[in-house]
Parts: structure tokens; sequence; C-alpha cells
């Protein structure tokens, strides 16, 4: 994966997070995916392809610090767990994040068209992937506890 699609990502999944969620994020060092599994408790998948490009952005939260992320984002308490709220909500900061990498792509003359996104509750389940493109994974912090964003996008043949 070419390093000009890293940062759209990265800096709209950290712009998201803070604005949205008044959730200070901290990324750390992105790393090649070796699995196939989802990292976190929900996951919120959504595909991308353009004229040149294709593949997915995944989004992935630990179960604290989504029920905290949404908490924030809708201004209630914490919930004890997920339920149908919180993994509409991955569906909206999934759409949010991959909106935000976009259109910072689309100043890069990468012009995507993003499909809906798909939301998976539980740690550990595989996802199958249509391409064999490496995945990156990148890492964020926040106070309470973390999630990926996992990008794998491919020039078409």
């Amino acid at each position: 994966m070419k390093a000009e699609f890293i940062n759209p990502f990265l800096a709209s999944a950290k712009n998201v997070l803070e604005t949205m969620c008044q959730t200070p994020v901290s990324a750390k060092k992105p790393e090649l995916k070796r699995d196939k599994v989802t990292y976190g408790a929900v996951t919120g998948i959504i595909g991308m392809t353009s004229s040149e490009v294709t593949g997915s952005m995944i989004v992935s939260f630990n179960e604290d610090c989504i029920l905290n992320v949404v908490a924030n984002m809708l201004m209630e308490p914490v919930k004890e767990k997920i339920d149908d709220e919180v993994t509409d909500a991955v569906g909206e900061l999934t759409n949010m994040i991959c909106g935000g990498a976009k259109a910072q792509l689309a100043k890069l003359n990468h012009k995507f068209d993003l499909a809906t996104p798909t939301m998976v509750v539980g740690k550990g389940i595989e996802i199958s992937y249509y391409s064999d493109a490496p995945t990156l994974v990148i890492p964020f912090s926040t106070d309470h506890g973390e999630f990926v964003i996992e990008a794998s996008l491919n020039e078409k043949r």
C-alpha cells in the first residue's frame, strides 16, 4: 500500500474521535496485519473503490473504548455493554472516518466511492478480504482503551 494512502486515515480518525466524540487519541506505530481476525469487540467495515484502487477500511474498538467513545458522542452515561445503539454508532464512526479519508484522498486525485458499512460484534472473528493486498494496521490509544484502523488498498490490475 502506498504511503500517501496512510495519512488520510490517521488524520481522519484523530479528527473524528477528538471533535465528534471529545476523545483525545494518540496514534501508535503502524504495522502490517498478520491475521484475518477482528481486533476489538465491535468492528465497522467499509469497502472503497476508485478507477485505479480498490480495498477496504476497518475500524475496530475494544469494549471499554467504544462504550466511552459512544457516551461522549451521544452525551449520555457510559453503557454497561455493547448494544444496538453502540453498534449503530460504530457504523456512523466508520462512515465519518472513511468519509474524511476520502475527502483527503480526493485532494491527491484519488476519487473513491464508498460502500455501506457493515458492523461485526465479537472479538477474534475472521474476515475474508477481497484482495490479497497487505493490510496496514494503525493502532490508537485513548484514556479508556484502544482501537485500530485497518486499511487495505491495492491498485486494480
